[in-house]
Parts: structure tokens; sequence; C-alpha cells
């Protein structure tokens, strides 16, 4: 069930927004156990005065090219396995689109069973 916002850089091509599309998604199957059907996804491209982040923070350098990734899930997953997301996301995302790890910063937003609806009005998690 996850719902996955990509803030990034305005200005990329098509492919670097799908590798970013897929990259996420292929990191969330292998660690989170998400089917290959769903994908809820909203990518959306900010100039620089939009997509406001600090040069530096906790001893992180970013470039022109930082991405946010929110993802927002049911609270069902342990610490093992969100770190081992965090390392998928960044594994995947250095290889293609060729971010450095540096500039993918991560953030989940967990909600409880019952608090989403994919349509019917029915609350089918």
């Amino acid at each position: 069930m996850p719902i996955v916002r990509i803030d990034h850089p305005q200005g990329k091509s098509a492919p670097y927004k799908q590798a970013l599309s897929s990259g996420v998604h292929a990191a969330l199957r292998a660690t989170f156990d998400v089917p290959e059907d769903d994908c809820f996804q909203v990518l959306v491209e900010h100039s620089a005065m939009q997509l406001v982040h600090p040069a530096a923070y906790l001893g992180v350098n970013y470039s022109g090219d930082f991405v946010l990734i929110q993802i927002t899930c049911n609270d069902t997953r342990g610490l093992e396995q969100k770190k081992a997301l965090y390392r998928a996301i960044g594994d995947r995302l250095s290889a293609a689109p060729g971010l450095r790890r540096e500039d993918i910063l991560i953030n989940l937003v967990k909600i409880e069973n019952g608090n989403g609806s994919f349509g019917n009005g029915l609350a089918q998690c």
C-alpha cells in the first residue's frame, strides 16, 4: 500500500524520471514485499527555489541533484526492514539514474491499518 512522492530538480529527462520511479518501486518490492502492481507514485519537479535544503546536514553534503522521497506506508515494518529499504533505494538510484547516495533523502510516513482506501469507499487494508 505504499504511496510514494518523489520530489526532484526540474529539467530532468523522461529516462531519469523513469529510473527514479522504477528504482524506488523495485526497492520496495525487494524489502517491503510490495506486490508488483502496487505502484502508486507522484513525481514532482521543482526549481532550485522550490526544493529547499541546506548545503549540508548531519555530515551529509548535498548537491543540486538532491532528491526527496517520501513513502507513506502501513506501520507493519521493523527497523531492519526500513534500513534495508534505505540501502536498496540508495543502491538502485546510484546505479540508475546515477544519483549520489548523499543526494537521496528518504522519509517514511507510517499509518495505521484502516487509514486508507484504494477506491470504492472501502478500507481494503
